[in-house]
């Protein structure tokens, strides 16, 4: 049996790939230090597969009880590394946080695999490296972020490269993620931001259940066809079977390949409110608020790669993201 170590694991992707890599035979190692997230997340993972798994609260820059992970489950053949913080506003005011949870923490990740031999390694990465000076993106369009989250996902991506580069033994593969957004179909497992949320599903729902008075869309003045600011997103259940899929390209790979990860349709913050209300019979409260800082007027991936090399495709539609979104938080409120 295949055994995968999953950092970041008690977060909204982990959790949510940890069900699927169960559900297809494969052992995981759970790490997490809870610093966005929830042990119960974990709780509910096992509740769902009926399998238990080993959890570790563990910072990945705390190199001694990172390596004793790595000691005690000598086993491991591949690590997923979702850990991280990510919110492109937040790292502009706090940008250190940011080096140090993307950055330095992958760089510790990196020299742990290395003394306890574990050569495959499936990263969690962003489209927001790229320069975004343009909607359409693939893999080889120029990076260069403008905020500090996609500067340091992209050097952590450029770590792995090069350490692949030193190793011909080490493989990895990096999935740039664009929009994730849906909830497990059992409505028991789903994105539960600490705080304030950045992203507009999680807020969208709150409003829906009347835990946040009203939704605030940020700009109906961008160039795009209804002026609000589009995106390209995809069901989360989608996203996280890319990962067994990339786990499984490892065996044939060498060095590190990146994959754009996204559904290839484009749509507007408007149109999801409206798909929203339509398949939830809900009427959310909302209006038009400033442009908000960082946020750029559209980018969504092009990209056909990941389905010609990877086996990947979305299977999830909108009305999917937005209907199995509110059954998570209607069925909790407050969160885990």
């Amino acid at each position: 049996m295949q055994t995968v170590l999953v950092t970041g694991a008690a977060g909204y992707i982990g959790s949510h790939t940890i069900v699927e890599l169960l559900n297809n035979g494969i052992a995981v190692i759970a790490i997490d230090n809870l610093l966005n997230s929830k042990k119960e997340a974990i709780k509910r993972v096992e509740q769902l597969s009926g399998r238990a798994v080993p959890f570790y609260c563990v910072d990945l820059c705390d190199k001694k009880a990172l390596d004793s992970v790595f000691l005690k489950h000598k086993n491991i053949d591949a690590v997923i590394h979702f850990a991280g913080v990510k919110a492109v506003c937040e790292s502009l005011v706090d940008p250190i946080k940011y080096y140090k949870n993307n950055v330095v923490a992958t760089i510790c990740l990196l020299e742990s695999m290395q003394t306890a031999g574990v050569k495959n390694l499936v990263y969690s990465s962003t489209a927001s490296v790229y320069k975004l000076d343009k909607p359409a993106l693939d893999e080889n369009s120029p990076l260069g972020s403008a905020s500090p989250y996609g500067i340091t996902k992209a050097m952590a991506e450029k770590a792995i490269i090069d350490f692949s580069a030193a190793d011909p033994d080490f493989k990895a593969i990096s999935l740039r993620y664009f929009n994730a957004a849906g909830a497990h179909k059992s409505g028991q497992l789903g994105e539960d931001p600490t705080g304030y949320p950045h992203n507009l599903m999680p807020f969208l729902t709150q409003v829906a259940v009347g835990t946040r008075p009203l939704l605030e869309i940020f700009g109906d003045d961008y160039d795009t066809l209804d002026g609000s600011c589009v995106r390209d997103y995809m069901h989360i259940t989608d996203l996280a079977n890319a990962h067994i899929l990339a786990l499984n390209a490892l065996k044939t790979t060498t060095g590190t390949k990146i994959y754009n990860l996204g559904s290839n349709k484009p749509v507007s913050v408007l149109e999801i409110v409206e798909s929203f209300e339509r398949v939830n019979k809900v009427k959310i409260n909302k209006k038009i608020a400033p442009r908000r800082l960082g946020d750029e007027p559209s980018y969504y991936t092009v990209s056909t790669k990941a389905q010609f090399e990877l086996g990947f495709k979305t299977t999830k539609t909108l009305d999917d993201i937005c209907r199995d979104h509110y059954a998570w938080q209607a069925n909790n409120p407050k969160g885990y």
